[in-house]
């Protein structure tokens, strides 16, 4: 690594080089601040070490003018005694650590090789930054259909740019998904990303959820709040089910997109802000435009670049890999491996799913949560147009439904046992969380908490 040593005592720089060079640094030294400034935006430094205090500019000056013009490098201070305080300041204004003068050489050298660990951490995380960035969509969304890869080529090239993005397809294609992985694939990628739904949000609240209100705006607000346009400035916000959007505040998005500026509700004062607006819906926005439900010049606006993502149904070549990779996410998650059946599998192809990409994620996690532990078969997963003949009971360290009823054929004891089982494996496979267990079953925790109670569980 390279060290540049700033400090106006010629027998420090030289003891300090001296010490550095022979513990394989590359080191330059310079006692002249101005000097040292130049010779470290002319040249690539990795560590710079520099004084505190120094007749023709302090260090604290030093660090916030190389830092001005861009300079990179890790700041470790010198400070002697009674200049503590100056060192103390540079750290507030970003320098790493700082040495007290006079130091012992092994206290040089581990403070060096902490701040060496963290370079090289911070180079290991924007390497890593440029990798997902610079990713094709292909890599973040599972697909293997051509159709489906022509969407992402799409997208791939989309991303760069801060286009606005309409992204329509029906509930549980992955809209948030494709979403995510264009702002992933975004010169934005290092700031945030932020989804939310339009349709989920009361609308006498949505306003001020969007864009922010000032104290005393409305009954309840007592402070001023920054809306989600403004947390997400420079970043990317996700308007989903943007078809539900009331026409009042359609006309104030239409604006906020034209002039990139927001005003708080209740505020006088209008606010630049820098976001990269994607939308998403499951309604045709078109006929929407038609019946008057949604503004021609909003629809217009975000209808810049158009990404259509097509139901599961028509892609079914998609299937497997889907399968593979939930089913990987399943054994991640619940510990034990997860593996699918041929017949299975060409059961699965073959179902319709109505619910998309959601469904079969859900159907892959509850047939892992209540299978034997084996392969999935077909009667592992519960499929509405007969490909499965619902969750698969084969005897397991629980026992069979049959068994534990005692052999009755009676409907109702069956349903029971089989809801008991049910329920005794998923509170297993959530260690006993209750909430997830729910979560895994398909059903809200007031019902989990009802069916405990009546059948009993424990």
């Amino acid at each position: 690594m390279r060290v540049l040593i700033v400090d106006d005592d010629a027998g420090l720089r030289q003891s300090l080089a001296l010490l550095l060079q022979e513990t394989g640094y590359d080191v330059v030294a310079e006692g002249d601040p101005e000097q040292a400034l130049q010779r470290a935006m002319s040249g690539t430094f990795d560590l710079v070490l520099c004084d505190v205090r120094m007749p023709k500019m302090d260090g604290v000056t030093f660090l916030r003018r190389y830092r001005a013009d861009g300079g990179q490098a890790l700041m470790i201070m010198m400070s002697a005694h009674g200049s503590e305080d100056s060192a103390l300041a540079a750290m507030r204004e970003g320098a790493y650590d700082y040495l007290h003068k006079p130091f012992r050489p092994d206290e040089v050298t581990m403070t060096l090789k902490k701040a060496e660990e963290r370079e090289k951490l911070r180079r290991e995380v924007e390497v890593l930054r440029t990798t997902l960035g610079a990713g094709a969509a292909s890599d973040l969304v599972v697909c293997e259909s051509r159709a489906m890869r022509d969407l992402l080529d799409l997208a791939t090239r989309v991303a760069r740019h801060s286009t606005t993005v309409l992204i329509t397809g029906e509930s549980g294609t992955g809209k948030e998904v494709l979403a995510r992985a264009i702002h992933r694939m975004s010169p934005r990628s290092e700031q945030g990303f932020t989804a939310i739904n339009c349709a989920a949000i009361p609308e006498h609240l949505l306003e001020s959820e969007l864009f922010g209100h000032v104290r005393g705006a409305f009954t309840g607000a007592t402070a001023d709040r920054a809306g989600l346009f403004e947390l997400a400035h420079e970043g990317t916000l996700l308007l989903d089910e943007i078809g539900d959007l009331p026409l009042d505040l359609q006309a104030k998005l239409l604006r906020v997109l034209e002039e990139s500026e927001i005003r708080r509700v209740g505020g006088r004062e209008s606010k630049k802000v820098d976001v990269r607006v994607l939308a998403a819906t499951a309604k045709p926005l078109d006929a929407a435009v038609e019946r008057g439900e949604f503004r021609a010049d909003l629809y217009y606006r975000l209808n810049v670049v158009h990404l259509h993502l097509p139901p599961l149904r028509e892609r079914p070549d998609d299937v497997p890999a889907l399968l593979t990779h939930f089913a990987r996410q399943a054994a991640t998650r619940l510990g034990h491996p997860v593996s699918i059946t041929p017949s299975a599998l060409d059961a699965l192809t073959h179902h319709s799913w109505p619910g998309n990409v959601r469904e079969l994620r859900n159907a892959v996690e509850r047939a892992a949560v209540l299978g034997t532990g084996g392969p999935l078969e077909p009667r592992d997963f519960a499929l509405a147009n007969g490909n499965g003949n619902g969750t698969g009971h084969h005897g397991d360290g629980h026992g069979s439904p049959t068994h534990a009823t005692g052999g009755s054929l009676e409907l109702k004891t069956q349903v029971e046992a089989v809801e008991r089982h049910a329920i005794q494996r998923a509170l297993e496979a959530s260690g006993g969380n209750r909430r997830q267990a729910a979560s895994l079953l398909g059903i809200s925790l007031r019902t989990l908490f009802y069916k405990m109670r009546r059948l009993p569980v424990h």
